[in-house]
């Protein structure tokens, strides 16, 4: 059978083969044995109901087996032989020309080149999945092939729950990933409903099918760490040989020391995961390997005193870095830490003094004794980052629920009053009220044609597009557009692609709208070949209510609240959007923040013209009238700019009050 053939075939109708294990790829951590006899049991009933009852009986051991290795079932027999990549968007079947698009991006998520642990589903962040097993994803390439314009498929965490009449102006797909009852959002909650098979975390833009590669998050890198520089140098220093000491190269976080490159400075970022480290290495990402601490010494010195531009990644932990340049009076000017805190027992910190290796077998076999080993390492690495802050460092909160699960160890992180931390997140600090508050958010765009010629004139197109917004635009984002301007222009031979021919920059509502019409007259010309696919990260404006990230620059205590998220994926979801997502988890962890996302077909037609105009307004407005209601100075400004641009919005505006006048009453 040719491609096309096996995703008509769906779930195959001859049992295949069952597979070899393979330990040549990184494999995602064994799950923690959570659940009782008779949840294993429901465990298997459920796997099995995908399959004909004459395969059950065979099926079941298998199953059980990688229940019992993994902690989770994932069906590795019907991963499909055909390379997983994402194909020029006519390769594909479709009665749906944004049905094939979907699929495109969905294998994207999923190619070896850009997933962290591909035949496990999971895409980045450890547990970020696209679907729980080979069957889901099975039938939901299937169902897509064959669906038409009139249908929308629905997607419960993973599965794809089947193909319902709708509208050609409504979604393709509708995917909604952990969406709990409330009560049910425990770290425990998420072990046990993921191996019963009825739950998944989705990440960010793993279970939404809009992973770039780790492109998206240097970008956003990149803007956090200039920003920080400035912040923290005075005017007219640069960031030349000077240190950014952060961990993590697996999954998203590997973006790290391409954006310490971009920005000019030292980068050392320590990974435990030797695999991780050489991947990147591989790709381009890092510039050098070490893996002794003495080495490592030597070698920041070297590129101190020659004012380097270069990128070290230190196979380690990052907690003997720290202490390390601490104990050697080694400068570090910026701080922060990208592991995967979200998820603390599972693979996403790795405590100080135990060996990859011995860390994973701890966590499968002893998970309370390996809770107990992550909470010393956070106390430890919070207490050498307070030595080195002391001396001048600037650290910051990645977001990553690093001061979160410090707290929670009992680390001393906490400020004064006992109820904040003592350090500030990078959205409270920078891209908060540099970015966000004004509209600026992340843009991609994935070109499915595959040809690197198509990005190159997207490229050209969005910086024609920033370049002239720029000549008219308020002093207030004057440095947006121009650090956008500048990726822009350098996008190219910073070498960012990895998996799909796709980009990223900043842009607000007019930028976004307006490079999104050029794209579409572009393709319905045929100067692009094939259409264009909208999307963003849910780490933007509107997206995601989080109180420790994206919202942690919301103060009127809304910030807990999550009906920005919920209304902008209904919002997106009746004024154009190809596709909608929305997520428990994601960042800074299960339970913590809700994340809504949108994919959006650019296929040439005035049909796209009228959807992106409308679909991409409401995308970021909806988040600047949510921040200005807050009170927040910079979104006041960008919604009272916008009304005056747009007169059809209408916007509620707060009234300040007189501090003096509530301080009288108490």
């Amino acid at each position: 059978m040719n491609f096309k053939e096996q995703i008509l075939q769906g779930i195959p109708e001859v049992l295949p083969a069952k597979k070899t294990y393979d330990t040549n790829i990184n494999h995602a951590p064994v799950r923690k044995d959570i659940l009782t006899s008779d949840e294993k049991k429901l465990s298997l009933r459920n796997a099995l109901r995908y399959f004909p009852q004459e395969w059950h009986e065979e099926l079941a051991q298998e199953f059980l087996e990688e229940l019992k290795t993994y902690g989770r079932i994932y069906m590795y027999r019907f991963k499909p032989d055909y390379s997983m990549y994402a194909r020029p968007v006519h390769e594909y079947p479709f009665n749906s020309l944004h049905a094939g698009c979907i699929m495109l991006m969905i294998q994207n998520n999923l190619d070896p080149k850009v997933a962290q642990h591909p035949d496990e589903l999971i895409t980045y962040g450890g547990n970020g999945g696209v679907f729980q097993n080979w069957a889901q994803y099975l039938l939901t390439m299937q169902y897509l092939a064959t669906m038409t314009d009139e249908q929308t498929l629905n997607v419960y965490s993973g599965h794809p729950q089947g193909l319902f009449p709708s509208s050609r102006n409504a979604p393709r797909v509708v995917v909604s990933n952990g969406m709990m009852i409330p009560n049910y959002s425990k770290p425990d909650d998420l072990e046990r409903f993921s191996a019963l098979g009825v739950t998944q975390y989705g990440q960010m833009t793993a279970g939404s099918y809009m992973y770039i590669g780790p492109q998206g998050i240097v970008h956003g890198t990149a803007i956090t760490l200039m920003n920080a520089f400035r912040k923290k140098l005075q005017p007219g220093e640069t960031p030349a040989g000077r240190i950014f000491l952060t961990a993590g190269l697996g999954g998203m976080s590997g973006a790290q020391p391409k954006a310490g490159n971009i920005t000019g400075c030292i980068t050392v970022c320590a990974e435990i995961n030797p695999d991780a480290a050489r991947k990147r290495k591989e790709q381009g990402w890092v510039d050098e390997l070490i893996d002794n601490s003495d080495v490592l010494v030597q070698r920041v010195l070297q590129a101190i005193a020659a004012k380097e531009t270069i990128s070290l990644a230190y196979i380690g932990n990052v907690v003997e870095v720290w202490e390390r340049f601490h104990k050697e009076n080694v400068n570090i000017e910026i701080g922060s830490d990208q592991t995967s805190l979200h998820n603390p027992w599972s693979g996403g910190y790795y405590p100080v003094g135990l060996s990859y290796e011995e860390a994973n077998q701890m966590m499968a076999e002893e998970p309370e004794q390996f809770k107990v080993k992550v909470q010393e390492s956070l106390r430890r690495h919070a207490a050498s980052i307070n030595a080195h802050v002391a001396k001048g460092t600037y650290f910051f909160d990645y977001g990553n629920a690093f001061l979160l699960e410090c707290g929670r160890a009992g680390a001393d992180v906490m400020a004064i009053n006992g109820k904040d931390f003592k350090y500030s997140s990078y959205v409270q600090d920078i891209l908060g009220p540099m970015c966000f508050d004004y509209g600026f958010g992340p843009f991609r765009w994935v070109c499915t044609s595959g040809d690197e010629k198509d990005l190159s004139l997207t490229d050209q197109l969005a910086l024609e597009v920033m370049e002239h917004i720029k000549e008219e635009a308020p002093c207030e984002i004057q440095q947006q557009l121009q650090d956008n301007i500048t990726w822009i222009k350098e996008a190219a031979q910073n070498k960012l692609v990895v998996g799909s021919q796709a980009r990223i920059l900043y842009a607000d509502a007019e930028g976004r709208e307006k490079i999104a019409a050029r794209f579409n007259d572009a393709v319905n010309s045929g100067q692009l070949s094939a259409p264009v696919v909208l999307g963003r990260d849910h780490h933007d404006v509107s997206g995601t209510d989080s109180p420790f990230r994206e919202t942690s620059n919301i103060y009127d205590g809304s910030s807990f609240t999550a009906d920005m998220a919920i209304q902008n994926v209904i919002g997106d979801s009746f004024r154009g959007a190809s596709w909608v997502s929305i997520h428990n988890g994601g960042g800074v962890g299960w339970g913590e923040v809700i994340n809504g996302g949108f994919g959006m077909v650019l296929d040439g037609t005035k049909e796209a013209d009228q959807k992106l105009k409308n679909m991409l307004f409401y995308d970021v407005n909806n988040g600047i009238a949510r921040r200005s209601w807050a009170r927040n100075i910079e979104a006041n400004f960008a919604i009272k700019r916008e009304m005056e641009r747009t007169p059809s919005l209408k916007v509620t505006l707060p009234v300040l009050v007189n501090d003096d006048l509530l301080n009288g009453l108490f």
